[in-house]
């Protein structure tokens, strides 16, 4: 498993089904026994089919307008990518900007098998300081 080739086809299908609304296709990007947590004090999603429930509840919600991901950090089995994504919530019809980062840990396959979130929402669309890449 190349970790660089992993992280990048993270990013990259994170950003194209992100924009679609294409939970399964991001669903591709984990191992059936993956865990995912999104926010530190959130509840674990185990599994894949709890990532995929997940995903879809928050979908449901927003309507993504600009989703871009940077270059991923990677280290070993590690990655650590920043992302910015502008939505409009369907509640109120209200523009924002979320921006985060997600770290993940890959398996021998090359898919995600442990993955954290860490992410902010400002309201209104608009570009955070500095460049997704560091």
């Amino acid at each position: 498993m190349d970790s660089r080739e992993a992280a990048g086809r993270f990013a990259r299908t994170w950003e194209r089904g992100w924009a679609a609304h294409d939970a399964d296709l991001i669903g591709t990007l984990y191992a059936d026994g993956c865990t995912h947590r999104s926010m530190p004090f959130r509840p674990v999603h185990q599994g894949r089919s709890g990532l995929l429930e997940y995903i879809r509840w928050s979908f449901d919600a927003e309507r993504a307008t600009d989703v871009r991901f940077g270059t991923p950090l990677v280290d070993g089995d590690r990655a650590f990518v920043e992302y910015r994504v502008f939505l409009v919530e369907k509640e109120g019809d209200k523009p924002v900007t979320l921006a985060g980062c997600a770290a993940v840990r890959f398996g021998e396959d090359g898919l995600v098998t442990e993955a954290r979130d860490y992410w902010h929402v400002a309201d209104g669309h608009r570009e955070p300081e500095g460049d997704l890449s560091l």
